[in-house]
């Protein structure tokens, strides 16, 4: 049994085939799926997809690289997204330096907004993170001071540095297709140093497909191909690293039914 606890299921990718994607996702041992909502606008859309799966749950935020582009978000606006049974987490939310370096002061005003929603409802956050490790280091330090709150490092591609911070601050670290690639030895070091019980699983769908599928559309049945080279970086059996990462999982999304 696995867990795909990142996704975007309502991407156009998937609007011609959604439905036979999550069977397939069943079908291959997902038993889960957490679609994303990059935008506020989104949230109906992926709340309508959750409701219609019963596999599926979901997050919403604003997606850092669409923070500039965005109306005013308020801390009450995030906090009422969350009475949905259905809505597990804030985000995804965090920092990108890469695509959107200009808009940095707009990206770290809401990335704290989001994680004051996850410090008073006691959801988690999803954090992306590119060509920012410092800064997210630095507010996930300054933010955890001011009170605990839940959260993951998805689709986890960055430096040592911010590894040691989310191992430090007792965080999760989700694995993505990227581990899968032959060139990527770094970063699986790099993620072997974060204990097995802060793992989790994702495709970023339909983004990163993993090996042997890389270059075409990810979809969350997938999971089990990143999933395989966390076994292996483990030194785990497969069905003991799927058990483990899916009982992270529902330790961090304590939200959704185990």
């Amino acid at each position: 049994m696995l867990v795909d606890s990142h996704c975007h299921l309502d991407f156009p990718d998937f609007s011609d085939d959604l439905e036979e994607v999550v069977k397939n996702a069943i079908e291959n041992g997902v038993t889960k799926m957490l679609s994303i909502a990059t935008t506020l606008p989104a949230e109906p859309v992926v709340r309508g997809i959750a409701q219609r799966f019963d596999a599926v749950y979901y997050a919403a935020g604003v997606h850092p690289m669409q923070a500039h582009k965005h109306d005013p978000v308020t801390l009450e606006m995030l906090l009422d997204l969350a009475h949905h049974r259905k809505m597990v987490a804030f985000g995804e939310t965090g920092l990108d330096y890469y695509y959107t370096p200009e808009h940095a002061e707009v990206q770290k005003g809401l990335f704290r907004l989001h994680i004051e929603a996850a410090r008073q409802t006691g959801l988690p956050v999803i954090v992306h993170a590119r060509a920012a490790d410092d800064d997210i280091a630095d507010i996930l330090r300054q933010e955890t001071a001011k009170g605990t709150f839940g959260c993951v490092l998805h689709c986890f591609a960055s430096g040592a540095t911010l590894a040691e911070t989310a191992r430090e601050l007792g965080f999760y670290v989700s694995m993505s297709g990227i581990s899968t690639f032959k060139k990527a030895q770094d970063l699986r070091d790099i993620i072997k140093t974060i204990p097995v019980d802060r793992i989790l699983v994702e495709t970023d769908a339909p983004y990163l497909a993993p090996d042997p599928y890389r270059g075409k559309r990810n979809e969350p049945a997938y999971t089990r191909f990143t999933a395989q080279v966390g076994a292996d970086l483990f030194e785990m059996p497969f069905e003991a690293f799927a058990k483990q990462t899916t009982e992270n999982f529902h330790r961090l999304f304590s939200k959704v039914p185990a």
